[in-house]
């Protein structure tokens, strides 16, 4: 339930430097992100009229957690859910977890998040949760945004929403390079809400 990450020396130029990131094992309710009783509701709408949802913010501003409290009132829906690594916190919910994985030296071959969410859209869900959005899977993700997965949700880290915005623009621009930059803008408006 923890990430441990480890750099030694040489790279590790001052000494061995450790750094734990422990998981919240539970889900904050919306309440936790809001004192404004009018903005939890809207929160709660947005999750009820499956809007596709980017929640964007620095490392550790609490996206994950805040995505964990919007798929909070979700219930009844399938959850298939897409991770670099695992750990959104899933309380009680019908869920199918996915998590990368990098190539190893004995062998089985890298299973990048871009392949994790194609094969996500043949697992029938109700609701695409992918973890973050980093890379060449923004994708996969915003095309099956645009075909009927609404409900969809991801992080994104970025300073602000229209930073946000244009992250995923680069994203897109670098997964599809030869597509015109009116059209990436097009698919970006019309996937998310």
């Amino acid at each position: 339930g923890s990430r441990l990450c480890a750099v030694v020396d040489p790279v590790a130029v001052g000494g061995t430097a450790l750094a734990i990131r422990r998981h919240r094992r539970r889900t904050l309710p919306i309440t936790a992100f809001t004192e404004r009783d009018d903005v939890a509701a809207l929160l709660q709408h947005v999750v009820a009229a499956r809007c596709n949802v980017l929640v964007s913010g620095a490392t550790s501003s609490g996206k994950t957690s805040l995505v964990g409290a919007l798929l909070a009132h979700a219930t009844g829906d399938r959850l298939v859910v897409c991770e670099d690594t695992a750990e959104l916190a899933l309380d009680g919910h019908h869920a199918v977890r996915l998590e990368a994985r990098p190539a190893t030296a004995d062998g089985p071959a890298a299973v990048d998040l871009a392949r994790l969410v194609r094969t996500a859209l043949r697992l029938r869900p109700d609701r695409l949760v992918v973890g973050e959005f980093r890379g060449v899977e923004v994708l996969a993700a915003v095309e099956a945004m645009n075909t009927g997965h609404d409900g969809s949700l991801s992080t994104c880290h970025a300073n602000g929403a229209l930073d946000a915005l244009g992250r995923m623009e680069t994203l897109l621009m670098q997964a599809a390079p030869t597509w015109p930059l009116p059209a990436i803008r097009r698919q970006v408006t019309r996937s998310l809400d």
